[in-house]
This record gives C-alpha cells, sequence and structure tokens, in this order.
C-alpha cells in the first residue's frame, strides 16, 4: 500500500511526551520528517533522540504556544530545515477539571487552559495558514476532547476551551476547502496521556461518567490496581476498558496517511468497554 505519510513535514506540539512523543515517533517511524516543539528542552531532546537514533528525520525547537511570535519562529524553523510545512498537528493541551465552587483554586489553572487550548490552537493554524495556501496543500490536526462535545459539571472551561477547537477547525475548513484539509481529534479518557495531572478536583470527572460514575469508577480502581480483569486489559476483547493510546495516536496516523484528496474530518476513538458517556 502507498505510504502517503513518507517525507511529509509534520510540525506536533506538545511533543516532550505523552501523546505528542507517540505521534511524533510513529510519524517519523513511516518516513515522515518531524518538527517536534514543546516548552520541555529536555524532554522535547528525549523525543528527537528517539527519533534520530532510529535513523529518522527530526527536529526539536523550543516553542510556548500561547506565544505567536514563537508559533510563527516555528513555522519558520520548519521551513528551514526541511523546505516545507505539510501537516500541522495542535497537540499541546492541559485539562484543569473543577467545578465553578473551585474558582480560588483554579483561576490561575483555568485562565493557563484558555491560553494553550484555544490561543494555542490559533497561533497554531495561524502560524502556518499562509505557507499552507501559497502551497496549494496542507493539513491541520487540532486536538479536541468529547468534552467539547456537550456542557457538563466539572469541565465548564476545559469544555468551552474544546468546543472553541471544534469552532476553530470548522471554520477553517469552510474557509480553505481545497487547500487545507483539516481532523478534528477528540479523545476520550486516556489516563497515560499524562492529561490528568493538571485536574484540579479528582470529583469533577463526574461529569464525563454521568449514570456510569459508580460503576465504572469501581472499574478504573480495579485498572489503576492491576485487579483489572483480562478482558478489561485486552485490546481484542470488547470489555477493553481503558484506552492506550497508541491506539489514538494510530488513528491520528491513520488519519495523515492519506492521498491528498482525502480528508477524515473527525476522529473520536474509545475504548469499547469504557464508560464515558459524551
Amino acid at each position: 500500500m502507498t505510504n502517503y505519510l513518507e517525507d511529509k513535514v509534520i510540525v506536533v506540539t506538545g511533543a516532550a511526551a505523552g501523546f505528542g512523543r507517540l505521534v511524533s515517533e510513529k510519524a517519523a517511524a513511516r518516513g515522515a520528517k518531524l518538527v517536534c516543539s514543546d516548552i520541555n528542552e529536555d524532554e522535547l531532546a528525549t523525543t528527537v533522540a528517539n527519533i534520530t537514533s532510529g535513523n529518522g528525520a527530526a527536529t526539536a525547537k523550543v516553542t510556548d504556544v500561547t506565544d505567536l511570535d514563537q508559533m510563527k519562529a516555528l513555522a519558520t524553523h520548519a521551513v528551514d530545515q526541511f523546505g516545507r510545512i505539510d501537516v500541522m498537528v495542535n497537540n499541546a493541551g492541559i485539562m484543569p477539571l473543577a467545578f465553578y465552587a473551585d474558582h480560588k483554586d483554579a483561576a490561575s489553572a483555568w485562565s493557563r487552559c484558555i491560553d494553550i487550548n484555544i490561543k494555542g490552537v490559533l497561533n497554531g493554524i495561524t502560524a502556518v495558514y499562509d505557507r499552507m495556501m501559497a502551497q496549494g496543500q496542507g493539513h491541520v490536526v487540532n486536538l479536541s476532547s468529547i468534552y467539547g462535545n456537550f456542557p457538563v459539571v466539572g469541565a465548564g472551561v476545559y469544555g468551552a476551551t474544546k468546543a472553541a477547537v471544534n469552532f476553530l477547525s470548522e471554520s477553517l475548513r469552510v474557509e480553505s476547502q481545497g487547500k487545507i484539509k483539516v481532523t478534528i481529534v477528540k479523545p476520550t479518557g486516556v489516563p497515560a496521556t499524562g492529561l490528568a495531572s493538571a485536574i484540579v478536583n479528582d470529583q469533577a470527572v463526574v461529569g464525563i461518567l454521568g449514570q456510569n460514575g459508580e460503576t465504572y469508577g469501581a472499574t478504573m480502581m480495579s485498572y489503576l490496581a492491576g485487579q483489572a480483569t483480562q478482558e478489561q486489559g485486552d485490546p481484542n476483547s470488547v470489555q477493553y476498558c481503558v484506552l492506550d493510546p497508541s491506539h489514538l495516536a494510530d488513528q491520528v496516523i491513520y488519519a495523515m496517511d492519506q492521498p491528498w484528496g482525502v480528508s477524515i474530518g473527525d476522529i473520536t476513538v474509545r475504548a469499547s468497554g469504557d464508560g464515558y458517556i459524551l
């Protein structure tokens, strides 16, 4: 089968760890040229070393996605290194789940969430827009969430930022149709990506579980304690209860591994036995 990723130049934000690192490494293994960015210089260097040690092509650029000038510099770096930008993956994001009653503890985290999750994605789009339009083709992949599908308790701010990502993405698709492909990625709960580290109030996850809170909460506790059933830990079983990030990354790779005339517009990947209701 044709490998449409080979020689594509892909920029990934939040590439120092977790999902961003996975996507970068998987794309490089398929022959893409990676421009990896993050604010964590040391871990970013590790991502690039992982790629280049396997004879992949990658370069690092320390970048704060909330700073438009830095994002423009990232795009310039990509062009200087590899001559073009084919795909922009706006992956950087944080998830400070909290109730409105937590506002005193959550205020600064909410503000940063808005800056990273909304402004960061907008900066990523505008940093590559002119180049992609001039090239006559490009692809923007934006990380959203199932939290952006519907408002629930405990995720007012976070969900709003992801709903904004959906709006930004679809608007870009309509405005640039025929020149820039747009993919919205809506993960369900994927604990191993590290997003949970930003949660302000652990109880705020109730919104995404709804009526499944008690049963799936117990399942998660068993899973985290290493006591899940064989079926719950087996991706070949419909009882598979917690999605490994690699399965989500594989679907993003799939979306990028398409001929220019084929656009995968919206991806939601779930563990078939998870309890998330959105």
